[in-house]
C-alpha cells in the first residue's frame, strides 16, 4: 500500500509545475478579494482557516496610508502579511470574514544609505536577505540577525528575532533600529491614517521595535549598522556532563557564541565565534543544508519514513541509531571556506556571507523537482517550532533539570527526535529597553520536533516535550518568543513583561479602536480572553495543558499524567490503557 502511495506522490510530482520558491501567504479567489492568509508552513498551532475580506499590496508609503485610512475608516480589521510569514501564530490573521490584509511584499526598497554615520533606511518588507546584501555592498555589516534569511525586516522587530550574542547592544534586530515611520489609524479629521515618525529618542519606539502589529503597519525602518567585518567560525563537539556549568558562561565568551545540544547522544557542539582583522584570508560562506533546496521526492520519502515510526512508536535502537550517524555532519553541514568547498574550521568570511541562509528561496523553476523543507505544496517535514527564553541566572538549574528528563526518558527514543531537529539550539539574548523585549539576559531554546498532518492524532513520546516546555514556561519563568510556539505556551506570557502596562498605553493611543487588534492579539496580550482552548484533544494540539485524560487521547492511550521531573506538569503519556490491563489481570 505504501508503494503504490509514494507512486501516486511521484506522478502528483512530476505533474506539477512552477517555480519551487515557496508559494505566497495570502491567496484571494477573486482579485484581491474574499482571501485567505496562513504562514509558511501552511498551518497555525488550532488547524484553523484564517480568512479575509480583502487584501491590498501597497508599492509606496502613499498607498500603505491610503489602504490604512480606508480599513479605519470602514472599521475593519486589518492585519499585516509579509512575503513568506513564518511566524507560526496567528498575528497575520485579522479574525472573522470581513478583515483587511496588508501585504509588505512590495514595500522592499533600499530609500537611503548614510555609509559615513552607518544609516541604512528600508521599506519594511525588505528580506533580511536583500537588506544585508545591501549593507555589504555599502561596506556595511548588520551586527546581528536571525539564521535564516528570509524574514522581513518589519516581521523581524515586530516579533523579536534575534541571533545570539550578549555582546554589545546583543543578538536581536529591534536593538540597532534608531528610527522607524508607521502608519496608523486618525480621526476623520485626519483622514483617517496619520504617519508617525519615530526617531532615536522617541519613548515610543520602546513600543514600536517590537509591537507585534497592533499598533500599525510599519513603513520604514532605519537601522544603525557597522563598518564590514569578518568573522573566525568553529565548532567544537564535547559530551554534555559540565553542559549545566558551561552554558551560563558561553556566551559571554565568544560574541557570536551558541550551544546544539544533541540528547540522545550526549552531546553538545559549541560554537566559537568571533570577529577577526577583515585582511584575514577567508571568504567563507553559511548554506546551511536544511535551508538549501531539497529534492522533493527525497523530502516525501523522508517525511513517510518518519510517518511510520511514529506509528509504530519505534524505540531508541532502531529509530535513533541513523541520528546518532549522522546528525554531526549535519550540523557542521553548510559551512564552505571559499564558497564552494570546505577543508575544515575555522571558517573565515563577512559578516554578510556568515550571519544568515536560506538559499531554498532562490531556487530556480523546476517543476518543483526540488523544494524548501516546509513547501505546503508537498507531503514532506511538518513540525512545531517551540522558542522559549529563560533567565540566564536561571539556565544551569534548568539545563540539569532537562538532562534529568533526558535520563528518565532514556533509551525509549523520547530525545532522539531532537537530535533529528538539530538539537536543542541555545541562543543568548541581552536584556532590552523594548516594552515586549526580554527583560533580563537570557538563554533562548529553538526545538523543532515532528506535528502530524492529521488533527488530534498524538506524537510519540509527547509527554517528554509537554514537560521541557510546561518545565522552561512555568518552573522556570520562561516567555514564549512572539513568532514561534503552540498557543498554550502564551497564556500568562504578557505577566512577566515588566513594562506591558506601558506597551498598552502607547497601544490605546495610536490605535483606540482596536482596528489592529483581533481576537488572538487580545488573548496574547490578556486584554481579553486566554490563549488555551480547553476542549478534547486539546493537549495534543498544544492548546491547551491537559487536566483530564480527554485532553490528551485515551481513545489512542494517551493520559494525562504528571511529569516525571516537574510533577506539577501535566503531560500526555503513552501507555495508560496498558497500564489498566495489566492491573485489571493482577
Amino acid at each position: 500500500m505504501r508503494g503504490v502511495i509514494f507512486l501516486l506522490l511521484l506522478i502528483l510530482v512530476v505533474g506539477l509545475s512552477g517555480a519551487s520558491p515557496p508559494p505566497p501567504p495570502v491567496a484571494c479567489r477573486h482579485g484581491t478579494s474574499d482571501c485567505t492568509v496562513t504562514n509558511a508552513y501552511g498551518s497555525f498551532p488550532d488547524r484553523t482557516i484564517c480568512r479575509a475580506a480583502n487584501a491590498t499590496f501597497p508599492r509606496t508609503e502613499e498607498e500603505l496610508v491610503a489602504a490604512v485610512a480606508a480599513a479605519a475608516e470602514a472599521k475593519r480589521k486589518v492585519k499585516v502579511a509579509t512575503k513568506y510569514s513564518h511566524s507560526l501564530p496567528k498575528l497575520a490573521c485579522p479574525g472573522g470574514h470581513e478583515g483587511t490584509i496588508i501585504s509588505t511584499e512590495k514595500l522592499n526598497r533600499t530609500l537611503s544609505i548614510d555609509k559615513g554615520k552607518g544609516l541604512l533606511t528600508v521599506e519594511s518588507g525588505m528580506l533580511l536577505r536583500d537588506l544585508i546584501m545591501v549593507a555589504g555592498d555599502a561596506g556595511l555589516s548588520l551586527p546581528h540577525s536571525p539564521y535564516f534569511y528570509g524574514l522581513t525586516i518589519g516581521g523581524m522587530i515586530a516579533a523579536g528575532a534575534h541571533g545570539s550574542s550578549l555582546w554589545g547592544k546583543g543578538g536581536a534586530v529591534h536593538e540597532y533600529v534608531v528610527g522607524l515611520r508607521i502608519v496608523t489609524p486618525a480621526p476623520a479629521s485626519q483622514g483617517f491614517a496619520v504617519v508617525r515618525e519615530l526617531g532615536a529618542d522617541d519613548p515610543d519606539l520602546d513600543a514600536a521595535k517590537v509591537s507585534l502589529g497592533v499598533l500599525g503597519v510599519i513603513s520604514q525602518v532605519t537601522l544603525e549598522l557597522q563598518p564590514r567585518f569578518k568573522r573566525a567560525v568553529s565548532f567544537v563537539t564535547r559530551d554534555d556532563s559540565d553542559l549545566a556549568e558551561k552554558i551560563a558562561v558561553w556566551g559571554g565568551l565568544h560574541e557570536f557564541g551558541d550551544v546544539s545540544w544533541l540528547p540522545w547522544q550526549g552531546k553538545a557542539i559549541y560554537r566559537e565565534d568571533n570577529r577577526v582583522d577583515v585582511s584575514t584570508p577567508g571568504n567563507g560562506l553559511n548554506d546551511c543544508s536544511v535551508f538549501r533546496a531539497q529534492p522533493t521526492l527525497e523530502l516525501i520519502a523522508a517525511r513517510a519514513e518518519e510517518e511510520q515510526q511514529e506509528e509504530k512508536h519505534t524505540d531508541g535502537t532502531s529509530r535513533c541509531q541513523p541520528v546518532a550517524n549522522t546528525s554531526l555532519e549535519v550540523l557542521a553541514d553548510g559551512f564552505t571556506n571559499d564558497g564552494e568547498s570546505f577543508t575544515g574550521f575555522p571558517v573565515v568570511g563577512f559578516q554578510d556571507r556568515i550571519q544568515a541562509f536560506g538559499s531554498c528561496l532562490d531556487s530556480p523553476e523546476d517543476g518543483l523537482q526540488s523544494a524548501c523543507g516546509w513547501d505546503t505544496r508537498i507531503r514532506g517535514p511538518f513540525m512545531y517550532d517551540t522558542g522559549i527564553s529563560v533567565a540566564l541566572s536561571k539556565a544551569p538549574a534548568f539545563v540539569a533539570d532537562l538532562q534529568r528528563l533526558r535520563d528518565l526518558h532514556y533509551p525509549g527514543g523520547a530525545s532522539c527526535g531532537v537530535d533529528a531537529g538539530r538539537g536543542v539550539v541555545m541562543r543568548y539574548i541581552r536584556a532590552s529597553s523594548a516594552y515586549l523585549g526580554k527583560a533580563e539576559d537570557s538563554l533562548d531554546l529553538d526545538i523543532f520536533y515532528y506535528r502530524s498532518y492529521d488533527e488530534g492524532t498524538p506524537r510519540a513520546h509527547a509527554d517528554f516535550y509537554d514537560e521541557l516546555e510546561q518545565m522552561a514556561l512555568r518552573k522556570y519563568g520562561g516567555v514564549p518568543h512572539w513568532g514561534k510556539n503552540r498557543d498554550f505556551a502564551f497564556v500568562g506570557a504578557i505577566a512577566r513583561y515588566p513594562e506591558a502596562a506601558e506597551f498598552l498605553k502607547v497601544k490605546d493611543r495610536y490605535d483606540p479602536d482596536g482596528i489592529f487588534s483581533s481576537e488572538w492579539s487580545d488573548k496574547v496580550l490578556g486584554t481579553r480572553g486566554s490563549p488555551s482552548v480547553v476542549r478534547p484533544g486539546c493537549a495534543i494540539e498544544g492548546l491547551c495543558v491537559c487536566s483530564d485524560d480527554s485532553h490528551c487521547a485515551p481513545q489512542q492511550g494517551y493520559f494525562c499524567r504528571p511529569g516525571k521531573v516537574y510533577t506539577e506538569a501535566r503531560v500526555c503519556t503513552f501507555g495508560g490503557t496498558r497500564r489498566i490491563v495489566i492491573d485489571d489481570e493482577l
